[in-house]
C-alpha cells in the first residue's frame, strides 16, 4: 500500500461506494450492537454489591491514570501495529477502541471481525487486511501464550494449593486449544504467516512490550490498591489472570477473573473484593467508550446533514 493518506483510509472507511456516507444497513447494525452492548454492560454493573462499590471509593488516586493507561495499551499497540502495516491514520483509534470492547463485552475475536469489516470499506487503500489481522493476532497469542506458560510454571505450588485447577475444570482444559494451534504454528509457520519477516518482527516487538507493559501495570495498579500484600500473592494471581485469557469464546474475562477471585479467596476476602472493583471500573470504561463514541458518531451525523442543507439551499437560491 504506498501513495494513500490517513484521509483517504478514512473517507474510504467511512463512506460508501455511491451515496459517501455509511449505508443504512451498518449504520442500524453498528446502532443495534452498541445499545446491545449499554444494555449488557449495565445488567453487569447492576450487579455490584456495596462492598465493592466502597472498594472503588478507597482507591488512591495514583490508580486512576495507572488504570486508564492500562485500559489504552491494547488499543495502542493495535494502532502501533496497524499505523506501520495500513498507514492506518488517527482517527482509525476510534475504530480500535470499538474493536476493544467488542472483544471484552461480545465474545473473544469478535473485536478482529469489526475490524476487519473496517478495513474491507477501505480496501482500495488496504491491501489484504485479513493477512495482517490474522498475523497480528497469532503472534499476539502465541507470545501471550509463551508468557502464560512461564507464569504458571513460576506459580505451579500455589495454583496447585488453591485447587485452581479442579475449581476451573473443562473451562481450564478448554485452553489447551490455542496452546495446541500456537505449537502448531511453530512447526509450520511459514505456511501460516502471510507479512514479511521484517513485519512480523516488527508485530513480534510491538506485542512484547503491550504484554510486558500491562503486566507492569496490572502488578502497579494491585499493589497502590494494597500494598500490605505480598509481591508473591500478585503473581499468582497475575497467572491465573493470564491462565484465564487463555480460554477461548468467553467474554467480559476482566469480570470472570473478578467473580472467580470472589469464589477462590472468599466474598470477604480484600484482595478478592479489590479485583471485583478493578473489574468493574473496566466495565464502566468499557460503556463510557461506547457512549462517548455514540455521541460523537451522532455529532458528525448532525454536522453532515446540517452542511448538506446549506448546500441545497445554496443550490436552490443560485437557479
Amino acid at each position: 500500500m504506498t501513495g494513500s493518506t490517513g484521509a483517504d483510509v478514512v473517507d474510504q472507511a467511512a463512506s460508501g461506494p455511491a451515496s459517501g456516507r455509511p449505508p443504512r444497513r451498518w449504520v442500524w447494525l453498528g446502532g443495534l450492537l452498541s445499545v446491545g452492548m449499554v444494555a449488557t454492560i449495565i445488567l453487569q454493573l447492576g450487579g455490584a454489591t456495596t462492598e465493592v462499590l466502597a472498594a472503588i471509593s478507597r482507591l488512591p488516586p495514583l490508580v486512576w491514570p495507572a488504570l486508564l493507561l492500562l485500559y489504552l495499551i491494547q488499543p495502542l499497540s493495535d494502532f502501533a501495529i496497524f499505523r506501520r502495516l495500513w498507514s492506518m491514520p488517527l482517527a482509525g483509534f476510534e475504530t480500535l477502541l470499538r474493536k476493544n470492547v467488542i472483544n471484552e463485552v461480545v465474545l473473544g475475536y469478535s473485536g478482529e471481525a469489526y475490524l476487519y469489516v473496517w478495513a474491507r470499506r477501505a480496501a482500495s487503500v488496504i491491501a489484504e487486511p485479513l493477512a495482517a489481522i490474522k498475523d497480528a493476532n497469532i503472534v499476539s497469542a502465541l507470545l501471550g501464550n509463551l508468557l502464560t506458560l512461564v507464569l504458571a510454571a513460576v506459580s505451579a505450588t500455589q495454583l496447585r494449593d488453591m485447587d485452581f485447577a479442579r475449581r476451573m475444570g473443562p473451562a481450564l482444559w478448554s485452553g489447551i486449544i490455542p496452546l495446541a494451534i500456537s505449537l502448531g504454528v511453530l512447526l509450520w509457520g511459514r505456511r501460516v504467516f502471510s507479512l514479511r519477516l521484517s513485519q512480523l518482527a516488527y508485530v513480534s516487538l510491538v506485542c512484547c512490550l503491550r504484554l510486558g507493559i500491562w503486566t507492569a501495570l496490572t502488578i502497579l495498579v494491585w499493589r497502590l490498591a494494597m500494598p500490605e500484600v505480598r509481591s508473591g500473592v500478585w503473581v499468582v494471581l497475575l497467572a491465573i489472570r493470564y491462565l484465564i485469557s487463555r480460554i477461548p469464546l468467553i467474554s467480559n474475562k476482566e469480570l470472570v477473573f473478578g467473580n472467580l477471585m470472589l469464589l477462590l479467596l472468599g466474598a470477604h476476602s480484600n484482595v478478592a473484593v479489590l479485583l471485583a472493583a478493578l473489574a468493574l471500573v473496566t466495565l464502566v470504561l468499557h460503556l463510557s467508550v461506547i457512549v462517548g463514541l455514540g455521541v460523537l458518531d451522532l455529532a458528525r451525523s448532525l454536522r453532515r446533514a446540517s452542511g448538506a442543507s446549506v448546500v441545497n439551499a445554496g443550490g436552490v437560491h443560485d437557479y
